[in-house]
């Protein structure tokens, strides 16, 4: 005969009598939430309340933790794990940060920020010191008045509306947190990772203001972006990224594959819509036969690979060859055109939109997506170094994590 279902020491019926204390924690009312509530045992053990959804930090040995929000009094960043020694400016940083910020040409947003950096902790007499590196910008062009119809309605595919089914509440002005100003900490930290990751890639180099590196492909999209901003609209793109000399083993399997690493940090970036590495999706066009990147050896014993369409990641882990994906923003949510929505009352209505937003994110991306790939790139980088090069390396298979002449300049400080 089966037993009778206990019932739960809490039981979830609306109720204002509030549960006994316990090791010195306050007392919970009986419809608190379940993900609020716990059973005090007889024996009195101590509860433990967390919470690990913050959604702020990136990575895991070099870690960025982003802060600040469109109109508050600023943005930035505090990296942890950065290797000591390391020579760093604010002027490093800042020439990316140039690269990022708003009201660059008539094809972005006109907003006026300077995004001067200031390295507030981390460095003594300009180098890291390996404790954590604090940098700050001030916003110092905030015009919240233009936000007014927007704390009334819903933007049309943008967060405002799933932050308040979220957390219940939000800042209208800029859109808070979901605004691209968010991404001055990562671009910020992605310069020093670049600096560090110079000893073994390159850096791109932009050449116009959309970063096409065609002259006449770039004033087509540049065209194409003036068509759409004239008219109150906006349009989406693609930004294809590369990454050249990274070192061979980068990445772990099964669930840190490099390529999974790079995918949730680019689809972590505003407007991110869809990421793709190698050959991606027209890939499945091949054959087995197509589409596999013979190996072969070259002249000075290496081993290649004749085609790239893994995109430089093989099994998750890099191989050697150039890594490049493609990364795809869709056309920017805040336009100037009328659009029917929701507002916060639930009340059917339509929305005008004002304040200064990108026609296209595109342009401005690009300096994001190069940040958070190097990221990724020094993350499992310092992992891999901390895995697989602890022991002496089986030389016949491997290669050891060495420095290219490029970082000659940097040597003496790394001694």
């Amino acid at each position: 005969m089966a037993a009778p279902v206990s019932q739960p020491p809490v039981a979830a019926r609306a109720s204002t009598r509030l549960l006994p204390r316990s090791r010195g924690l306050g007392a919970l009312p009986e419809s608190a939430p379940a993900s609020l509530r716990f059973s005090v045992g007889r024996r009195r053990r101590a509860a433990r309340l967390e919470v690990k959804a913050s959604g702020n930090v990136f990575g895991n040995h070099f870690q960025v933790a982003t802060y600040g929000e469109s109109h508050g009094g600023g943005v930035g960043c505090v990296i942890s794990g950065c290797p000591p020694r390391i020579p760093l400016t604010e002027a490093d940083m800042q020439v990316e940060l140039d690269r990022r910020r708003p009201g660059q040409s008539r094809i972005t947003t006109p907003r006026k920020e300077t995004d001067t950096c200031k390295i507030l902790s981390g460095t003594h007499e300009g180098m890291t010191t390996g404790t954590p590196i604090h940098v700050f910008v001030p916003n110092t062009d905030q015009r919240g008045g233009d936000y007014s119809e927007m704390a009334k309605a819903y933007r049309p595919s943008h967060a405002d509306a799933t932050y308040d089914f979220k957390y219940g509440v939000r800042a209208v002005q800029g859109g808070g947190r979901s605004s691209a100003r968010e991404t001055i900490g990562r671009v910020a930290a992605g310069a020093l990772a670049k600096k560090i990751l110079k000893l073994k890639s390159g850096v791109e180099i932009e050449s116009n203001i959309v970063r096409c590196p065609d002259p006449e492909y770039a004033e087509k999209m540049i065209a194409a972006i003036d068509k759409v901003r004239i008219r109150g609209d906006s349009i989406g793109g693609v930004v294809t990224c590369i990454a050249r000399n990274v070192p061979r083993g980068i990445g772990s399997p099964v669930f840190d594959k490099l390529e999974a690493e790079l995918a949730k940090a680019m689809l972590s970036l505003p407007a991110s819509k869809g990421f793709e590495i190698g050959s991606g999706f027209a890939g499945t066009d091949f054959t087995g036969s197509e589409h596999n990147d013979e190996f072969y050896m070259d002249e000075a014993g290496n081993v290649r690979t004749r085609t790239n369409r893994s995109g430089g990641v093989q099994g998750g882990i890099s191989n050697g060859e150039i890594i490049y994906f493609k990364v795809a923003f869709k056309p920017t949510a805040t336009i100037g055109k009328k659009q029917n929505t929701v507002s916060r009352e639930h009340q059917d209505v339509e929305l005008l939109a004002r304040g200064r937003h990108d026609p296209c994110v595109v342009p401005r991306a690009v300096p994001m997506v190069e940040s958070m790939a190097a990221l990724v790139l020094m993350d499992q980088l310092m992992a891999h170094i901390a895995q697989c090069e602890m022991f002496p390396l089986n030389f016949s298979l491997q290669e050891p994590i060495g420095m290219a002449s490029s970082a000659s300049e940097l040597a003496p400080n790394l001694s």
